[in-house]
């Protein structure tokens, strides 16, 4: 990012740029016909788009007119991010003087700010960026700012980059491999020492979910019916699905808590199904569909990278597969589908995700977690 300062209010565009920046987490966002603005995003922040526009603003009319404009690429905005709301700080650094300025048009926010002494003294900017009084860099100016918030900037820069080249640097699976291993020796064991995966009392003798017998006290079925398949076609397309999706997610997230969502997504799906009815049910679907869950979660919170792999693949992926489930295929354990989504997302909201998640989201998660578990076994003990 270039400057050439050549005004005080060139100054404090770069005090804020690096305030944002480096303290509030904000990064920079290309605006297609921006000029002399500054476009920053934080979908995690206070304000989602921070937006510091040094155009001069004569009057009212152009005034408008710049909102309207704002409320245009904002739409563009929450298309590309999923969101129906984003809350914008409109800073405006130069303006006529006897020009007022609404303070809330259409979810953004506008305030002026001439000089260093307007931010550190407005109540409402401190309300929400506290930090601001202390961190803000105000004893700099000319080159030594220049270089001051260039090289802040650029370890912040760098900093971000290692921590998604983490994330997203792909990584050989080592649990999605192992799970698709372990469902294919017990489908052949079933023929092996039972009569095969087609029949109703080797899937019993096995372990298949089944409401009557966890009711006599059979609880290991919520998690070994995971790992049975009805079928060789059952067997193949689960283990395809779990192949394409856990490579993926395991690379994200990491072994232990792709392990863990996988089996805790298989636990609310066989709750759910075992509440639901009480047919004989196997197979991961359930926790495949808590992978997908774990994946929109994920994939809401790097939506930025995300976002069209989000709205092209896997929301439809999700909603064609319940949508078939429940209206074509009565042979489809759509609650053992549903749970597991559930289970998934929720799961992935309580481990946290890398870079994002907050201990409040974490605490909220794991607490609805629990809640719906237990919600479940009491369910399971009564009908």
């Amino acid at each position: 990012m270039n400057y050439s300062i050549t005004s005080k209010s060139d100054e404090l565009v770069m005090m804020l740029v690096h305030y944002f920046i480096t303290i509030e987490n904000y990064t920079p966002i290309m605006v297609k016909g921006a000029k002399d603005e500054i476009w920053l995003e934080n979908l995690d922040g206070p304000y989602r788009i921070i937006r510091i526009n040094s155009n001069h603003i004569h009057n009212e009319e152009q005034y408008k007119y710049d909102i309207f404009r704002t409320s245009k690429i904002i739409e563009q905005i929450k298309k590309k991010t999923l969101s129906l709301k984003v809350n914008t700080l409109n800073i405006l650094i130069n303006v006529d003087e006897d020009l007022q300025v609404n303070k809330e048009d259409n979810n953004i926010s506008s305030i002026i700010i001439e000089d260093v002494n307007q931010i550190t003294s407005d109540k409402n900017i401190l309300k929400i960026f506290p930090q601001i009084q202390n961190k803000l860099i105000k004893d700099l100016e000319g080159l030594d700012l220049i270089v001051n918030v260039t090289n802040d900037i650029n370890a912040k820069t760098i900093e971000a980059n290692e921590t998604y080249s983490k994330i997203f640097t792909p990584k050989k699976a080592v649990i999605t491999p192992m799970l698709i291993t372990i469902c294919f020796i017990v489908f052949i064991a079933m023929y092996i020492f039972g009569n095969g995966s087609l029949d109703t009392k080797t899937l019993l003798l096995f372990g298949a979910n089944n409401r009557g017998l966890i009711q006599a006290g059979q609880v290991w079925r919520l998690i070994t019916s995971i790992f049975l398949h009805i079928g060789l076609i059952h067997l193949l397309t689960n283990m395809y699905a779990l192949y394409v999706i856990g490579r993926q997610l395991e690379g994200f997230l990491g072994k232990t808590k792709f392990l863990i969502i996988f089996l805790v997504s298989g636990l609310l799906g066989s709750l759910l199904s075992a509440v639901m009815h009480d047919a004989v049910s196997a197979g991961a679907s359930g926790a495949i569909f808590g992978l997908l869950g774990s994946l929109l979660y994920f994939g809401y919170h790097y939506r930025l990278y995300l976002g069209s792999v989000l709205r092209s693949q896997i929301i439809p992926v999700i909603l064609i597969n319940l949508v078939v489930g429940f209206t074509l295929f009565s042979s489809i354990d759509n609650f053992a589908h549903l749970g597991g989504l559930i289970g998934g997302y929720l799961c992935t909201m309580a481990l946290g995700i890398p870079g994002k998640s907050n201990k409040s989201d974490q605490i909220n998660g794991s607490i609805v977690l629990i809640l719906l578990i237990a919600f479940l076994s009491y369910m399971l003990v009564r009908v």
